[in-house]
């Protein structure tokens, strides 16, 4: 294994952005930036030896700061949406910024995407740091949080979450990135499976309601692996609140999903401990210049591990709280092989 690090151009204040690159022995990488602690490129062989790059992203800082999506990115403090961008917790309430129509999403205005972190290489493994002060956002606590991207030589990529806090606060981690196993064009033709029969009703902001729905006989049913978009514009009220797929899905396994294509014969497996995956299409990915050219809608499929949305308003979906001295520790795993 090797690490390797490399500028990666400025922020528009000026701040240096580096890369930081681990290769296997079987030639796979991963290159992660120190702003955002962002996914920038995850390459790995394909049916034909050749080198595919499957994440959606941009070229340089600038367009990560501006262009939006979050390609890559690491979400939080809570990634995905909390109604109404308030929570009450310890009989306080605390008011975030509506960045979302009604609700906050993915952190607000500057969420851990939209930051510096700092950064340790060891062997196999990038070690990312930060510390999110106390109403960063409008969240309560400071809070401690480490992310480990690993890459082993089996083309296997782990992310460890870690978070610690001084003062009670919610936390929801995940990350943001785009997959397309082709290295670009429509994923609409990948073949997808999860291992999920429910999935938590969204109201047309794509707002959990609190209701579960089984899917069973659905467009959302994957569990027998179909093509992504072979249901995608179906007359379905939840499919057309999310404009495609958009939701969260309820996992009991740690074996998640299986992502694929015939084309470059690769194949994605997703493992999580986590209760929830958000599926989503890509949907509101408008045309935008990409680090192979232009981006379009549907071009990525993204499987965001993560407690269910709205969990703060939403009576027993699992807890968002992290309490003062306890710890939080979740993993999700993206291994790739061909066949």
């Amino acid at each position: 294994m090797s690490v390797s690090s490399f500028p990666f151009g400025t922020l528009s204040d000026g701040t240096p952005v580096t890369a930081y690159r681990l290769e296997n022995a079987a030639g796979a990488s991963v290159t992660a930036l120190d702003y955002g602690a962002i996914l920038q490129a995850l390459c790995v062989p394909a049916r034909d030896g050749a080198m595919v790059d499957v994440l959606l992203g941009y070229d340089n800082p600038g367009q990560y700061e501006t262009l939006g999506g979050h390609l890559g990115g690491t979400l939080g403090r809570v990634g995905n949406r909390i109604g109404g961008a308030s929570f009450s917790l310890n009989g306080v309430t605390y008011n975030l910024v509506k960045n979302n129509g009604a609700n906050h999403i993915h952190g607000g205005i500057k969420g851990f995407d939209h930051r510096m972190w700092d950064v340790t290489a060891e062997n196999d493994r990038l070690v990312f740091h930060r510390v999110s002060p106390d109403g960063e956002e409008g969240y309560p606590g400071n809070l401690t949080v480490q992310v480990t991207f690993t890459l082993d030589d089996s083309n296997r990529l782990n992310i460890a979450y870690d978070a610690d806090t001084d003062k009670d606060t919610v936390v929801n981690l995940t990350n943001h990135a785009y997959f397309n196993l082709n290295g670009g064009g429509s994923a609409m033709e990948h073949t997808v499976q999860i291992f999920s029969e429910r999935i938590t009703e969204s109201d047309a902001t794509g707002l959990p309601t609190g209701k579960i729905l089984d899917i069973t006989g659905t467009p959302f049913d994957f569990r027998e692996p179909r093509a992504v978009g072979s249901q995608i514009d179906a007359d379905n009220v939840q499919l057309k609140n999310g404009k495609g797929y958009d939701h969260n899905y309820i996992i009991a396994v740690k074996r998640a999903a299986v992502l694929y294509s015939d084309k470059t014969g690769l194949e994605m497996t997703v493992e999580t401990d986590m209760p929830g995956m958000q599926f989503y299409t890509a949907n509101g990915l408008g045309e935008r210049a990409g680090k192979y050219g232009t981006l379009h809608p549907r071009e990525g499929v993204c499987f965001e591990t993560q407690l269910f949305p709205n969990g703060t308003n939403c009576y027993g979906f699992p807890s968002p709280v992290l309490r003062a001295g306890q710890h939080l520790h979740t993993e999700t795993a993206y291994a790739f092989r061909v066949r």
